[in-house]
C-alpha cells in the first residue's frame, strides 16, 4: 500500500509539472507568433495576425490544475509551509497528539472540500456548463481536475495523519529538514 502512495503522490505531482509546462508551451507560442508578425511588418509583409484563442483562459485552467495536482506531493514531501512555534517546542508525545489531531481536523476538511467540489464538477456536467471564452470550454473538466487533485490531497492528509499517529513520521518546521 506504501508504494501505491507514493505512486499515487508522484503521479500528481509529474501530471502538476506537465500542466505547467503546457501553460510554458502556450505562452511561448503565443509570444513567438507575435515576434513573428512584428518581424513580418518589419519587412513590409502582412502580418499573419496568428494568436490561441482563449489563452488567457485556458493557461487559468491549467494553473488551477497544476495547484491542485501539486498539493499532495509536496504535503507528502514536507514541502509545505509550515508554522510550528507552538508545537516544536513540545515534547515528543503531546507534539505527536497535537499533531494528530491538526492532521485529523485537515482530513475531515480536505474530505469536506473534496466532496463538495464534486458535487460542484457533477453539476456543471449534468448542465453542460462551458467557460465564455472564445473556445468554450467544458468547465467539468478543469473543475474534474481539481476534484482528483484535492482527493489526492485528502488521501495524503489521512496517510500522514495515521504515520504521525503511529509515530512512523515526526513533521518538521523550518529548514532542518
Amino acid at each position: 500500500m506504501r508504494r501505491f502512495l507514493d505512486r499515487l503522490y508522484d503521479f500528481s505531482g509529474y501530471a502538476a509539472a506537465c500542466a505547467l509546462l503546457l501553460i510554458f508551451t502556450l505562452v511561448a507560442i503565443q509570444v513567438l507568433a507575435r515576434l513573428f508578425d512584428g518581424l513580418m511588418r518589419l519587412m513590409g509583409q502582412p502580418s499573419v495576425g496568428f494568436a490561441v484563442p482563449s489563452i488567457a483562459e485556458i493557461c487559468g485552467f491549467l494553473l488551477a490544475a497544476a495547484s491542485f495536482l501539486a498539493l499532495a506531493k509536496t504535503l507528502t514531501s514536507f514541502e509545505h509551509i509550515r508554522v510550528g512555534m507552538l508545537v516544536d517546542r513540545f515534547p515528543q508525545t503531546p507534539r505527536r497528539w497535537a499533531e494528530t489531531l491538526a492532521g485529523a481536523a485537515a482530513s475531515v476538511i480536505g474530505i469536506y472540500a473534496t466532496i463538495a467540489l464534486a458535487r460542484l464538477t457533477l453539476k456543471s456536467f449534468t448542465f453542460n456548463d462551458v467557460s465564455y471564452g472564445v473556445v468554450p470550454v467544458p468547465l467539468a473538466l478543469p473543475q474534474g481536475v481539481m476534484t482528483l487533485g484535492l482527493a489526492i490531497l485528502t488521501i495524503a492528509l489521512i496517510d500522514i495523519t495515521i504515520r504521525v499517529a503511529r509515530g512512523s513520521v515526526v513533521l518538521r518546521s523550518g529548514p532542518e529538514q
